[in-house]
């Protein structure tokens, strides 16, 4: 490539892909920190970035290196992708950055309520695998709430399926995982 053609300023198209890209690796970031219930500063220092730059990366303004040191701070992998824009992209599987606020919001509510939350949890029981989008607990009230966030219905039939599996199988790893060794009862107690 020559010189001259690399000096060009890059179309309005590619500065767009650019900043979208970077506002979904932000976006990422800040999501796992949120999870793990880290403050900026924590980050920040794990990662020996500034406070002002997680901040501008959380908020999609930063290098790919920077992007990478949050990364690996949080035990990410760093991957990215071209697509040919022409081929159908299964939609469901990409990030949604409303399913995500959805997410939040509805956690930072049931902490105000008293309850312990957490978003996009992972779970598995045999064949069955997924992730809880929010689950709230109480051990001491006996209460278990999940709630399945959806943005997207491209297929009905999976969307049931999947939350019949998620209701029948993640009250009891979830409870195992946090250490409630009385599920069993705990789980009659709440209907489940």
């Amino acid at each position: 490539m020559s010189p001259r053609t690399a000096a060009r300023r890059p179309a309005a198209a590619a500065l767009s892909m650019a900043h979208r890209a970077g506002v979904l690796a932000g976006s990422a970031i800040r999501a796992e920190r949120a999870r793990r219930r880290w403050t900026l500063r924590a980050l920040a220092e794990k990662a020996d970035v500034s406070h002002g730059a997680l901040h501008d990366a959380e908020a999609g303004h930063a290098s790919l290196e920077m992007y990478a040191r949050l990364g690996h701070a949080l035990g990410l992998r760093l991957e990215v992708g071209l697509v040919d824009p022409r081929r159908r992209v299964d939609s469901a599987r990409g990030p949604d950055l409303v399913h995500s606020a959805m997410g939040e919001l509805e956690a930072t509510h049931l902490r105000g309520l008293g309850f312990e939350t957490s978003v996009d949890e992972p779970y598995q029981h045999y064949q069955f695998a997924g992730r809880a989008d929010v689950i709230a607990w109480s051990a001491s009230r006996r209460a278990l709430l999940h709630i399945e966030n959806r943005t997207q219905f491209p297929d009905l039939q999976d969307a049931a399926g999947s939350y019949n599996a998620k209701r029948a199988y993640l009250p009891q790893v979830f409870a195992e995982r946090i250490g409630l060794h009385a599920a069993g009862a705990i789980y009659r107690g709440m209907g489940l």
